[in-house]
């Protein structure tokens, strides 16, 4: 990579330089110390491998369903050098069966619920309760209405572009999120303002692991928790 190119195949997006730091930040003292991490919808993979390089302690899985951005993934984690980043595997979170070969200790998803059908957030929590090892975290990060109501006239604005677009779509309400993680065994434990009127919040699993009836993993052990870095 040189002279500014982009490696060959891999894409970028604008927002990955304003939040990735403050999300480093948040993940520093959430993700476990010695840890597998799953992203969910990777996207361009600028994020991930980022993360890898500032924590490199940790393991890395980016996962996304459209192939375009596993190549842009895959372009990222050879340009970069990336060790701790497994090659990208294709899941969708409303799978029944997530394609991981073993459970994993913690989840980052970042803007995607937003973007995506209700279901889609549902499937996240259904599938974080089968994959986690032990008690978490699950991080997400995108704009939320707070108590029913926007946060800021942009999100508002926003809003209505993803529902002009998709009707299925839109901003959600984190009281509702919070409901799903329930039903699933998890509660939030953590809100941090971030850039942009968005929002970083930590969900982890209750004392009592939650059993749902989705297929999860075929086989697969499940180590107990996970230490929390500091």
């Amino acid at each position: 990579m040189t002279d500014g190119a982009l490696p060959r195949a891999a894409l970028t997006s604008p927002s990955v330089a304003r939040n990735k730091a403050p999300i480093l930040e948040v993940l520093r003292r959430v993700l476990p110390r010695d840890a597998t991490v799953l992203e969910i919808a990777s996207g361009t993979g600028e994020h991930v491998v980022y993360f890898a390089a500032e924590l490199p302690q940790l393991r890395w899985i980016a996962s996304d369903p459209d192939e375009v951005n596993r190549e842009s993934i895959s372009s990222w984690r050879a340009a970069l050098g990336s060790p701790n980043v497994a090659p990208p595997i294709a899941l969708d979170v409303r799978a029944q069966r997530w394609p991981l070969a073993a459970p994993v200790d913690a989840i980052v998803c970042i803007n995607m619920i937003h973007i995506a059908e209700w279901a889609a957030t549902r499937a996240l929590f259904a599938g974080a309760a089968e994959v986690l090892a032990g008690s978490g975290p699950v991080v997400l990060y995108g704009p939320f209405k707070v108590g029913g109501a926007h946060t800021a006239p942009s999100n508002e604005q926003f809003d209505r572009w993803l529902r002009e677009r998709d009707p299925a779509s839109g901003v959600r309400d984190l009281d509702e999120v919070a409901r799903e993680a329930r039903a699933q065994g998890f509660e939030l434990t953590e809100t941090v303002s971030m850039p942009a009127n968005n929002l970083c919040v930590v969900f982890d699993r209750a004392a009592a692991p939650h059993t749902t009836d989705r297929a999860g993993l075929a086989g697969a052990d499940r180590p107990g928790r996970a230490r929390r870095g500091s």
